[in-house]
């Protein structure tokens, strides 16, 4: 990260401390109009942060990746959501060709036969669509929890996201799960009902299964992978050159 990323972020943590999750939103509005985006995957941590957007009508966009793999519950709650905010959360879709390719040559399962198939399989359907949908932003807004990963948990509330020339913003990074609980509770958000059944993190439903008690957050998702680091690639800063090289073989 250059000297002047770094004393920008710096200075956000700095002039932001202390600030509550709608002051910060407001902030960060202000500071950059129009250039603020938040990217929801309709978790019930992605929900309180939406709440907070659409509830006080601030000019931050919201946008969601629909891999074309996600619950039957989870297209539910964005129907809900946009019906219960008078609002239409923008979908980014996996390029078409990339796609077709992909399936075409591996099939539509080859995420289970090997780790480099579910990351070219998680490029195409997410990273190239976040790539788009945060073209020409300035603040990228998300809903990480520390909870959800052992690397979240050192991460700062704001970081400079390399691969996407952007500033990233964790407003919920230490929110525990029962802070976000109360929280959809008190205000009646409408959430993903499979939060109920133990899905934690949920993602593409061949991809995400409940945990069990005692099992850690990441376990339900990629079950299948013997990893502690288990990412789909959105939050690394710069692509794998293994997904890259794969795919190059493909298309």
């Amino acid at each position: 990260m250059a000297s002047s990323q770094q004393e920008h972020v710096s200075q956000l943590i700095q002039e932001t401390e202390g600030f509550t999750l709608d002051q910060v939103l407001a902030f960060l509005a202000d500071r950059y109009p129009g250039q603020v985006t938040f990217s929801s995957s309709f978790s019930f941590e992605d929900q309180v942060i939406s709440h907070q957007i659409l509830e006080t009508a601030l000019p931050i966009s919201i946008f969601t990746l629909d891999t074309g793999r996600l619950f039957p519950e989870t297209y539910s709650v964005w129907n809900k959501t946009n019906d219960a905010y008078q609002t239409r959360i923008k979908a980014y879709y996996p390029n078409n060709a990339l796609l077709e390719e992909f399936v075409h040559a591996k099939g539509p399962n080859s995420f289970y036969e090997s780790t480099q198939n579910r990351k070219d399989c998680c490029f195409i359907r997410k990273v190239e669509p976040l790539k788009r949908a945060l073209a020409g932003n300035a603040v990228w807004v998300t809903g990480l929890r520390a909870e959800h990963s052992p690397g979240r948990g050192d991460l700062p509330a704001f970081e400079w996201d390399e691969g996407n020339q952007l500033i990233k913003f964790h407003p919920l990074l230490h929110w525990t799960t029962e802070e976000v609980m109360a929280f959809i509770k008190q205000h009646n958000i409408p959430y993903n009902h499979l939060h109920d059944k133990g899905f934690i993190s949920i993602g593409c439903a061949p991809c995400t299964r409940a945990i069990q008690p005692g099992e850690d957050f990441r376990a339900g998702r990629w079950w299948w992978e013997d990893s502690s680091k288990k990412e789909c690639g959105l939050h690394v800063t710069e692509q794998e050159p293994g997904v890259a090289n794969s795919l190059a073989k493909i298309v």
